[in-house]
């Protein structure tokens, strides 16, 4: 017999790592990556999502006002009763007229999508119409972003977060089994994640007990709770920084060897956090999370390097999980949930045995016919078949893919993809032969024959799958990594494998037995 060939080994190589990289996914065990099953086949949960744009608007203007403080002190241009009206416009007065015009060309250069007005030294700004919208379709995209990128760290496999419609979020996130889950997954998706450092009212702040939110309003400021004692703490309702300028947050540990979140700054931070600081010794500045004070300490000096910590008797999984949220970034506005729904796993059973079922019956029939029509050929493709699926199954292993009904319609096509190649390869070789060529250059010439047409119809559907992949979501991209993996896997199995396995076997290839080896009758054969 011929010696072995790179193509046979190579197929060999690729059929024993498919086998040892199945194993896991096949047999469920604890140890390896295996694949993960999608919503529709091992159950979670479904949520339909509605966004409170209108805070996000109020979060633009609060934003605004912040930017506004900050432009103005570093330009030294002296202004009083900085205010926000109603969530829709900010107001404030200059102390000295000769700096009317250059505030106003402050204001156009750095608040892009606002309308100016004043009159004298009082100012308002209000959005424009235009920006009031992109503010809205900001915070959608946004959200559906954030809420991504949290369940992604939270390590779950290819949730599904998509708009939907115009003001709508679809989340679906596979595996969820238990109702804790199911809360903690909920909570995480919710959290605001709005982080602020306000600066504490100290004139005023011994009446907070006996104050209404009116009276604090009309100074300004804000009345919050702390997140443990419930103590009011009168807090300038301009924050001095808020998350947006948040660049890592992480777990650690305090002195008592309590959970406590370490946050830092980016530059601009830093430094509005040391200005701030330095010049507010004696004063207290509040850590403040979805308006609930964390911690109030009093500055005692001037604190450079742009690092926070957040303490709040937190629970290992808590701070855990608002680590998460605040490295994701702050929701611009509050999400709510509009539809939920569990998928019980029961249905993903059934789902995955009728799909079983209609995987196996359908690849036992190819196989029987591969077989009955081209004899020796056919078995000769069953082995790549096998090989395909053994690589499809390890490919998705390996990435951790999830696996859907419509991914596992991708594997079906894909098999019939590859029996496709099969039987263009082996009708070529058996053309060959019945026109009197050799076997050794029948298999040769009908390879080459058929290696653009196999060619053309792989590409061409590698296309459009990377395509789908590209723009689709959820379980559209399952079925196009499905497809695209099994391509490249039948590229592989079906003209590489069978070839080597052609060139191997061909001194034991007997022209008067082709009807064994190929199932055409001899005497045909010119």
């Amino acid at each position: 017999m011929k010696t072995l060939n790179f193509r046979v080994i190579l197929f060999a190589f690729a059929l024993i790592f498919g086998v040892v990289f199945s194993i896991p996914s096949l047999t469920q065990s604890e140890s390896g990556k295996k694949i993960t099953l999608g919503l529709d086949l091992q159950g979670g949960l479904h949520m339909l999502l509605g966004i409170k744009s209108e805070i996000a608007i109020e979060s633009r203007i609060k934003s605004m006002a912040a930017s506004v403080k900050y432009i103005f002190d570093d330009e030294e241009i002296i202004f009083d009763d900085l205010r926000m009206i109603d969530g829709e416009k900010i107001t404030f007065e200059l102390l000295d007229t000769d700096e009317v015009t250059k505030a106003q060309a402050l204001l156009k250069k750095e608040l892009e999508g606002t309308v100016v007005i004043n009159n004298g030294m009082k100012f308002s700004v209000t959005m424009t119409e235009a920006e009031v919208e992109r503010t809205k379709q900001n915070a959608i995209q946004q959200a559906v972003d954030t809420i991504r990128n949290r369940l992604n760290e939270f390590g779950l496999a290819e949730p599904t977060v998509a708009k939907q419609g115009e003001d709508k979020i679809l989340v679906e996130v596979p595996g969820i089994k238990t109702q804790e889950d199911e809360q903690r997954i909920r909570e995480l998706i919710a959290r605001a994640a709005h982080l602020q450092l306000m600066a504490v009212d100290e004139d005023r702040n011994i009446r907070v007990n006996t104050m209404s939110l009116a009276e604090a309003k009309s100074y300004g400021d804000v009345i919050l709770p702390d997140v443990n004692t419930g103590e009011k703490y009168l807090l300038r309702a301009i924050p001095v920084l808020d998350g947006s300028m948040l660049t890592d947050a992480k777990v650690g540990f305090d002195e008592s060897n309590q959970p406590v979140i370490n946050f830092t700054l980016n530059g601009q931070g830093a430094k509005i956090f040391g200005d701030f600081t330095g010049v507010s010794v004696g004063k207290r500045m509040a850590v403040v999370l979805d308006n609930k004070v964390y911690s109030a300490p009093v500055i005692n000096e001037r604190i450079g390097g742009g690092r926070v910590q957040i303490s709040g008797r937190f629970e290992i999984s808590e701070a855990h999980d608002l680590a998460i949220a605040l490295r994701s970034g702050a929701l611009l506005a509050p999400v709510y949930v509009m539809e939920k729904r569990s998928v019980g796993p029961s249905l993903g059973a059934d789902s995955i045995k009728a799909s079983s079922i209609a995987l196996v019956l359908g690849f036992i029939l190819v196989v029987i016919f591969m077989v009955v029509y081209y004899g020796m050929a056919g078995i000769i493709a069953n082995v790549a078949l096998i090989g395909n699926l053994f690589l499809i199954l390890a490919i998705m292993s390996l990435f951790g893919a999830t696996l859907t009904l419509p991914g596992m319609a991708g594997i079906v096509l894909t098999v019939g993809m590859a029996v496709d190649a099969n039987v263009i390869i082996s009708e070529r070789i058996r053309e060959l032969l019945y026109e009197g060529k050799s076997v050794a250059k029948s298999i040769e010439n009908g390879y080459s024959n058929a290696f653009t047409a196999i060619w053309d119809a792989n590409v061409t559907t590698l296309i459009a799958a990377t395509v789908l992949y590209a723009y689709g979501t959820g379980a559209i991209k399952g079925f196009a990594l499905t497809m695209s993996i099994g391509i490249m896997a039948s590229m592989l199995t079906a003209i590489v494998g069978t070839h080597g396995i052609y060139q191997w076997l061909l001194p034991k290839i007997d022209k008067n037995k082709l009807r064994l080896w190929f199932g055409i009758r001899t005497e045909g054969v010119k």
